[in-house]
């Protein structure tokens, strides 16, 4: 399975770094590929390392401004022009989306998957991985916006909220058939 993960290109301390590992060992060790941002930096470089450590493969969509930053010798290294073409590479590439811990860049990554799913543009599974209580703050804010009549699907058929690497692969695995 393709597993597209979002998250951060910036170095984080170890409550999120050795999660972040240990999900990206889960990859690899399973058979999977990473399909990611392409940096070799910060969790993005700790994610494909362990993927690649592990026995996955690696297939990065970099963006024109941050081919500079871009792992060398991943499986396959896509350059888009801009940040829009690159989300939908992602997306194009993915069997699975995985968001992790990040800033902006990887909320709005986030919040434009869950757009298209929410109207039927894709139908791949969505974990938001929430490392150290991460995405508490947005689980409650989508649990508002269910309550409140602003999702017009379930929350539950939108997003799996996962407490663990363990949890985000059982899911992605079982959603796809692989159990």
């Amino acid at each position: 399975m393709n597993i597209c993960v979002f998250l951060s290109a910036a170095d984080l301390p170890d409550r999120y770094t050795v999660p972040a590992r240990e999900f990206a060992e889960l990859i690899g060790r399973g058979g999977h590929t990473l399909v990611w941002g392409g940096s070799e930096s910060g969790l993005m470089k700790v994610v494909a390392d362990g993927v690649e450590e592990a026995g996955g493969k690696l297939v990065g969509v970099s963006v024109d401004f941050l081919a500079a930053k871009a792992r060398t010798g991943a499986d396959e290294m896509v350059i888009a022009r801009d940040l829009a073409e690159r989300k939908a590479l992602l997306l194009e590439k993915a069997d699975a989306v995985v968001i992790m811990v990040g800033g902006t860049g990887t909320l709005d990554e986030a919040t434009e998957i869950l757009e298209l799913k929410k109207h039927g543009k894709h139908t791949k599974p969505v974990v938001l991985l929430n490392t150290a209580g991460f995405y508490d703050g947005l689980r409650e804010q989508f649990r508002r916006m269910e309550d409140e009549g602003f999702l017009p699907l379930p929350l539950t058929e939108l997003v799996f909220f996962a407490e663990d690497g363990v949890g985000a692969l059982a899911y992605l695995e079982e959603s796809a058939g692989l159990q």
